[in-house]
C-alpha cells in the first residue's frame, strides 16, 4: 500500500510550540521537503480539542472545527485557521507529497452541558468485576458545540452515545473509577490489558451505538471533501474494536475511489498482538512498527551490550514487512510523556540507517530528530526537565539521497557479529548502483560483504571515514565504520 521507497515525516512533536504557526510553516517548507524525497506528511490532529488553541489534537471536543469556530477559548488550533490547513494541503499534494490526517475517534473530552445518568462503578485497573452497584452520577456527556451553531453536522452527543467515563460530578475526588453507563458494555476486541482497554479517557465512544457509527461515517465524508487528505493515522488502536475501522475505511474508500493509506497506532511491544490484529483486519491497514522502536529504545540505553544480531527480531519489518511503517520515535515515546522509550542520540543515525536504508517497511522520519528542538516540561519525578532534542538532518538527508539513488535490487544481510552488522543493496536495471551499510553499537567495526561490482570504489556519504574502499574481483569490498555510528558505502560516480 505504499509506493516504491516511500518516506513520511510525522510533521509535529508534543512540544510543537501553540503560536498556530504551524499548518503555514509546512506550506513554505513544501518544496524542500519534496526535494529532499519525502512523499507524505502525518499531520497532527486538526480538530478543535479541549484545551483549545493549545491542545495537542488528542483531547477532541469537536471534529468538525478545524480551527473556524470560537469553541474553548480560540478560533484557530494549535496549528492554526482550516483555511491554512487547507492551503498547506494543496500547497504539498502540489509537490507530490500525500498527507495523512491524524483521526482520533476514541473519545470527546469537555462536554458542555452536565447530564444525569446511572452507571456501574469499575475500578480503572481492573475492568472485569465492578466494584459497586448501579449509581447516580451526573457527567459532561453533552455536546452542543454553541460556537458551530449546527453549521456541518446537527448531531448533539448525549451520554447514551459513550460506554463509559472516568468522572462523576458527584463524587469529584475519586479518579480511579471508571463508570459504565446503564445497559453498556466495554466494547470487545480491544487489548485485554487491565482486563478490558476499551477506556482510555474522556467520553468513550459506544461504537455498537448506530448513531456513532453513522456520525463518524457523515464526519469522514465531508472531512475528506473538506480537506481532501490521501490517507489517515488512526490513533489508539487497541482501545478500539478491531472490526470497526475496517468497515468504516471500506466505506471511505468507496466514497472517494481513493486507496487511501492508512497506518494505525497500536502501541504493543508484542509482535504476537499485532500479527492478530493485521490479521483479523485482513491487512486494510498498516501498523507502526513498535517492537523495533523498543529494540531501539533498548540497544540505545545497553550500548555495546546489546546484541546487534537481534535488532529485527520480532518486528513488523522482519515478518510482516508490507504492512509495517517503521519509525525510531514518536510524539509519544519523546522525553516526559506517558509513553517515554528514549532512543538516545548516539543511536539515531544507526536507526534511521536501519528504517531509511533496508527493503523492508515504509519509514516514517519524526520531526524533532530531523530539526531538532529545545522544551521544558514536568517529569514524572516531580521535577521540571529541560530536554534537547539535537537534529538529525544532515545524515537523514544523506540517507534520504542514499534510499532514491541505491536502495534497489537484491539485498544481502550480514548479521553476523555481536555488535557490527552491515547489509547491502546490488541495484537493479534502473539503479544500477550499489549500497553498503555498516554500524556497530560498540567499538569500530569490519565487514567484509559483497555488493556485486568488482574492482570498484565505493565511498562512506556520511564522511565518516574519508579512505575510499575499492572491491576485488568477485565483487566483495572489506568495509568499516567507526565506534558507535554507521557508515553508507556507495558505489562512487
Amino acid at each position: 500500500m505504499t509506493s516504491n521507497n516511500g518516506v513520511m515525516m510525522q510533521y509535529f512533536h508534543w512540544y510543537t510550540p501553540s503560536d498556530g504557526k504551524l499548518w503555514n510553516q509546512a506550506k513554505k517548507k513544501a518544496k524542500e521537503l519534496a526535494k529532499v524525497g519525502f512523499t507524505a506528511l502525518w499531520l497532527p490532529p486538526a480538530y478543535k480539542g479541549s484545551g483549545g488553541g493549545y491542545d495537542v489534537g488528542y483531547g477532541i471536543y469537536d471534529l468538525f472545527d478545524l480551527g473556524e469556530f470560537d469553541q474553548k477559548g480560540s478560533i484557530r488550533t494549535k496549528y492554526g485557521t482550516r483555511q491554512e490547513y487547507v492551503d498547506a494541503i494543496k500547497a504539498l499534494q502540489a509537490v507530490g507529497i500525500e498527507i495523512y490526517a491524524d483521526l482520533v475517534f476514541n473519545h470527546k473530552m469537555t462536554g458542555d452541558e452536565i447530564e444525569e445518568a446511572k452507571a456501574t462503578p469499575y475500578p480503572r485497573d481492573n475492568r472485569t468485576q465492578p466494584k459497586g452497584d448501579l449509581q447516580d452520577v451526573k457527567t459532561y456527556t453533552h455536546f452542543t458545540f454553541p460556537g458551530r451553531q449546527g453549521k456541518y453536522s446537527s448531531f448533539e452527543w448525549h451520554w447514551w452515545h459513550f460506554n463509559a467515563v472516568d468522572y462523576s460530578d458527584l463524587n469529584q475526588e475519586d479518579d480511579s473509577t471508571i463508570y459504565v453507563f446503564e445497559g453498556k458494555k466495554f466494547d470487545d476486541y480491544v487489548s485485554l490489558e487491565q482486563g478490558n482497554f476499551d477506556y482510555l479517557m474522556g467520553c468513550d465512544l459506544d461504537f455498537d451505538n448506530d448513531w456513532v457509527r453513522g456520525e463518524l461515517s457523515h464526519w469522514g465524508k465531508w472531512y475528506l471533501e473538506t480537506t481532501g487528505v490521501d490517507g489517515f493515522r488512526l490513533d489508539a488502536l487497541k482501545h478500539v474494536p478491531a472490526w470497526y475501522f475496517p468497515q468504516w475505511l471500506d466505506e471511505m474508500r468507496a466514497f472517494t475511489g481513493k486507496e487511501l493509506f492508512t497506518v494505525g497506532e497500536y502501541w504493543e511491544n508484542n509482535f504476537d498482538v499485532l500479527n492478530w490484529w493485521l490479521d483479523f483486519t485482513n491487512g486494510s491497514v498498516s501498523l507502526f512498527d513498535v517492537p523495533l522502536h523498543y529494540n531501539f529504545h533498548f540497544a540505545s540505553q545497553q550500548g555495546g551490550d546489546y546484541d546487534m544480531r537481534q535488532i529485527l527480531d520480532g518486528t513488523l519489518m522482519k515478518h510482516r514487512p508490507d504492512l509495517a511503517v517503521t519509525f525510531v520515535a514518536n510524539h509519544d515515546s519523546q522525553a516526559l510523556q506517558d509513553l517515554e522509550s528514549v532512543v538516545e542520540p548516539w543511536f539515531k543515525p544507526l536507526a534511521y540507517a536501519i528504517i531509511l536504508l533496508r527493503q523492508e517497511g515504509y519509514p516514517c522520519v519524526f520531526y524533532p530528530d530531523y530539526y531538532g528542538t529545545e522544551y521544558e516540561d514536568w517529569g514524572k519525578d516531580g521535577q521540571e526537565h529541560q530536554i534537547i532534542m539535537p537534529s538529525h538532518r544532515w545524515l537523514i538527508d544523506k540517507f534520504m539521497y542514499a534510499r532514491k539513488h541505491y536502495n534497489y535490487g537484491p539485498q544481502y544481510d550480514y548479521f553476523d557479529h555481536f555488535n557490527t552488522i552491515g547489509w547491502t543493496r546490488l541495484g537493479d536495471d534502473e539503479h544500477p548502483k550499489a549500497m553498503a551499510v555498516i554500524m556497530s553499537d560498540g567499538e569500530e567495526g569490519f565487514k567484509s560483504m559483497e555488493v556485486g561490482k568488482p574492482n570498484t570504489k565505493f565511498v562512506d556519504i556520511t564522511k565518516h571515514i574519508q579512505e575510499p574502499v575499492m572491491t576485488n574481483e568477485s565483487g566483495w569490498g572489506d568495509f568499516r565504520c567507526e565506534a558507535g555510528s554507521v557508515s553508507v558505502w556507495v558505489q562512487e560516480d
